[in-house]
């Protein structure tokens, strides 16, 4: 799994807004030692002291199995202090808002309030036209699967550099930004392919989701994942930010490299509106609150089975053959063989994981409070779950 220089790294939803870059760097702040990790979970705690090494300023995990419950830190949350990252730190989950939003849609599917196969016209008549793209012509299950053949607006050139790197973002990051510019900017540009032809991961695809929960509830986007998922489940961690930009306490600061041209320049991109998130990327949790969500999704707490096995259901992501997407889901396939479900997601100054096995028997979740060096991702997945054989007794 790693993190595209393109924003929001596409199959791997890690939707990594403006990485821009790979190298690594130097913590600025000295970390406090972490405490020695014991067990199932020593080498995932090595990963994540690795990574901060190299330089992502601080990681909140927690894993559940069999054994109960580990949360661990390593690093700081805000490097001008040195306190060091919070167990219970909220953070923007970016692209894993898209399992919340798929879980909204097979929800109203299962109400009859409409149907996958659906076209989008019929919820969003006119919406989806112009160079090439129709709407009449793209179903929801499209949208879903990431098959639409839509083109990712965070793609775009001028919203990129607008919105997500260098002096634009620091501009504009307080800027309120309605869904359907997302959309507009989208249909500047021609589809990149025949819908259904294959998957292309889109950020629009989920923001065209939003508004169909929207059309079809009759209500904001938020409230119908807030009325169906947080509330139900006791997420009391969990939110839709709508217009706000700041974290809800306790949180860790979050960090971005946003100028190409200083690969070693880090700045504090903690404040953004939530309106550039949207349906597409805008929850906030926690790592506990993640696992609770996956935990119910994938032992049919909120869908029936009909719409679980939908969810499951995948299509192939090119090149990747450890890797397919479902609806609004991603299976991997670690490199012990062991198949996980959940999703990445990322924003501005944030990189997250949330994985479990099939049974929901054994679930990590991370976060790490700067948006590159994106290859550490995988390593800390691989270290939870294919660790090392312990050293052989004398």
């Amino acid at each position: 799994m790693t993190l595209r220089k393109t924003a929001r790294a596409g199959a791997l939803g890690l939707a990594a807004a403006a990485v821009a870059a790979t190298a690594l760097a130097g913590p600025a702040h000295a970390s406090p030692e972490p405490a020695p990790a014991q067990g199932r979970h020593a080498a995932t705690q090595r990963a994540m002291d690795a990574d901060v090494r190299a330089g992502t300023p601080g990681i909140t995990a927690q894993a559940r199995d069999a054994h109960g419950v580990w949360q661990s830190v390593s690093g700081v949350g805000n490097r001008s202090t040195g306190t060091p990252r919070g167990a219970d730190d909220r953070f923007r989950v970016g692209s894993i808002t898209k399992s919340f939003v798929a879980t909204v849609l097979l929800q109203m599917e299962s109400e009859g309030r409409l149907d996958l196969d659906d076209k989008v016209e019929r919820h969003l008549p006119g919406l989806v036209r112009g160079n090439g793209n129709d709407g009449r012509a793209i179903t929801v299950r499209q949208l879903l699967h990431h098959t639409s053949g839509l083109f990712d607006y965070l793609a775009d050139e001028q919203y990129n550099s607008t919105y997500l790197r260098g002096e634009g973002y620091l501009t504009h990051r307080y800027d309120t930004l309605p869904p359907e510019k997302h959309v507009r900017v989208a249909l500047s540009h021609r589809p990149l392919f025949r819908p259904g032809e294959r998957h292309s991961y889109s950020n629009t695809n989920y923001v065209l989701a939003g508004l169909i929960i929207e059309k079809a509830g009759g209500r904001t986007y938020g409230a119908e994942v807030r009325d169906r998922i947080i509330r139900p489940l006791g997420l009391k961690a969990t939110s839709n930010p709508g217009n706000a930009v700041r974290l809800p306490s306790p949180a860790a600061r979050h960090y971005s490299k946003l100028f190409e041209t200083a690969p070693d320049r880090i700045d504090d991109v903690t404040e953004m509106n939530g309106s550039q998130g949207w349906a597409d990327g805008d929850v906030i949790s926690t790592t506990a609150d993640l696992n609770r969500f996956y935990r119910a999704l994938l032992r049919g707490e909120l869908l029936r089975p009909e719409q679980l096995r939908a969810m499951k259901t995948t299509v192939p992501v090119p090149d990747r053959p450890d890797m397919a997407y479902g609806l609004g889901i991603t299976r991997f396939r670690t490199g012990c063989g062991t198949t996980l479900w959940g999703h990445g997601g990322g924003m501005v100054g944030s990189t997250s994981l949330a994985v479990s096995t099939e049974d929901a028997r054994h679930q990590l979740a991370y976060n790490r409070n700067g948006d590159w060096n994106g290859e550490a991702m995988q390593k800390i997945m691989e270290a939870e779950y294919c660790p090392e054989a312990p050293p052989a007794a004398p």
